[in-house]
């Protein structure tokens, strides 16, 4: 082969992005050494999306004191692109569920307050452009504590000023703006969004992502009771009617609070992320791309990383082939058009052991030497050969044992 990409998603808590492909070049390379590697670190609007997004618009970082899920001090972080224009924000910095101790998550609590205090800090040095990702967030706030640090105020009946936290979702009755950042009007939001939950009901933020966050049953059928109420208060109060709309319950109600107030649109993080980093200009000529992440399953080929990899490289008829520590809907994804799917865990092993760094990068780096080894003979030197002639599981499982 002459080219390879590798655009493989962090193993969240085990690899980062930029870990697991190095792991997957040093397959290749030990049995294609003059092939011509290229290393996409790539994230879904999560974890790690900060630090590519700075990368690859040769922006630069900027820190200051903000508020954590639960309004303690700490250290904020976001990006600022180097023409100065765009804000980068993950909002997991602030408002990230890692932030806040297993037994202190209570999404009744939890505030989106911090990633607002970055979002005015960026308006105050110029930037009228923000991308920023909401994915792993302790919240199910609705985004109003987000708004909060912007300006906007959240009454109850009595006219009294609201708190933060979901437990206020049901007390909302109206929302002043007088006080909102005036620079709000003439800035545009885009949100990496991968979820495409609706705001509430069944399958809503509360219901569906509630309890990871540590929520109870009771909290839950609370918090989806308020952010009912909050839409039909943000519909009376905007004309908008956010309820129904696909990716409004990500981030807790974080997308529909972006989508409701702020001129927000929202699209898929790996979508961004790769148009960012001109992926299919760069990829052109490749014979094969490898991609993964920590679990594959049937979510995988409904919009997360490999998936979004996949849409890219089938343009130009370039084979994908995805790693992970976990797989499961191997034939769904087959379906979907990935040309092999395969677990990077050698053998029966405990969850620790397979989650430790070393192991885990050298599963890789095993693993793609042995894919390499069977693609050798079978690929000829152009993309097209290997396409009209996959791989047989068979083969593939003889030389994987």
């Amino acid at each position: 082969m002459n080219k390879v990409v590798i655009a493989i998603d962090s193993f969240k808590g085990c690899l980062t992005s930029e870990e697991a492909g190095n792991a997957v070049m040093k397959g290749v390379k030990a049995i294609f050494p003059d092939c011509e590697t290229l290393l996409f670190p790539v994230a879904d609007g999560g974890e790690g999306m900060l630090d590519i997004l700075v990368s690859a618009t040769k922006g630069k970082y900027r820190t200051l004191p903000a508020h954590g899920p639960l309004m303690e001090p700490m250290q904020g972080r976001y990006g600022i692109s180097g023409d100065g224009q765009t804000a980068l924000i993950e909002m997991a910095a602030v408002s990230g569920l890692p932030l806040v101790p297993e037994e202190k998550r209570n999404p009744m609590l939890t505030t989106t307050y911090g990633t607002g205090e970055l979002i005015r800090d960026a308006l105050e040095q110029g930037c009228r452009r923000f991308i920023v990702g909401i994915g792993g967030s302790a919240t199910n706030d609705a985004g109003l504590g987000m708004l909060q640090a912007l300006g906007f105020r959240f009454r109850d009946k009595q006219g009294n000023l609201l708190g933060t936290g979901g437990r206020i979702l049901s007390q909302v009755t109206s929302i002043d703006t007088s006080a909102v950042h005036p620079a709000l009007k003439e800035t545009r939001f885009t949100i990496a969004c991968d979820v495409h939950n609706p705001f509430c009901g069944p399958d809503g933020a509360a219901y569906v992502f509630a309890p990871q966050k540590g929520a109870d049953a009771g909290m839950v059928k609370e918090l989806d009771a308020g952010m009912q109420a909050l839409a039909l208060v943000i519909r009376s109060a905007t004309g908008k009617d956010i309820s129904d709309i696909p990716g409004a319950g990500a981030a807790g109600g974080m997308g529909g609070g972006f989508l409701a107030f702020l001129n927000a649109g929202l699209k898929p993080g790996i979508r961004l992320m790769l148009d960012a980093l001109d992926f299919g200009e760069k990829i052109k000529g490749a014979d094969l791309v490898f991609t993964g992440e920590g679990r594959a399953d049937r979510q995988t080929a409904m919009g997360k990383v490999p998936f979004g990899v996949l849409e890219e490289a089938r343009k130009q008829h370039i084979p994908v082939i995805v790693l992970a520590g976990c797989i499961e809907d191997t034939e769904q994804m087959n379906r979907a058009g990935f040309q092999g799917v395969f677990s990077i865990t050698p053998g029966p092993v405990s969850l620790e052991k397979a989650m430790e760094p070393e192991f885990a990068g050298e599963n890789i780096r095993r693993l793609v030497t042995q894919i390499c080894s069977v693609i050798r003979p079978l690929s000829g030197n152009t993309p097209a050969s290997f396409l009209s002639n996959p791989i047989p599981d068979d083969v593939l499982l003889t030389y994987l044992e």
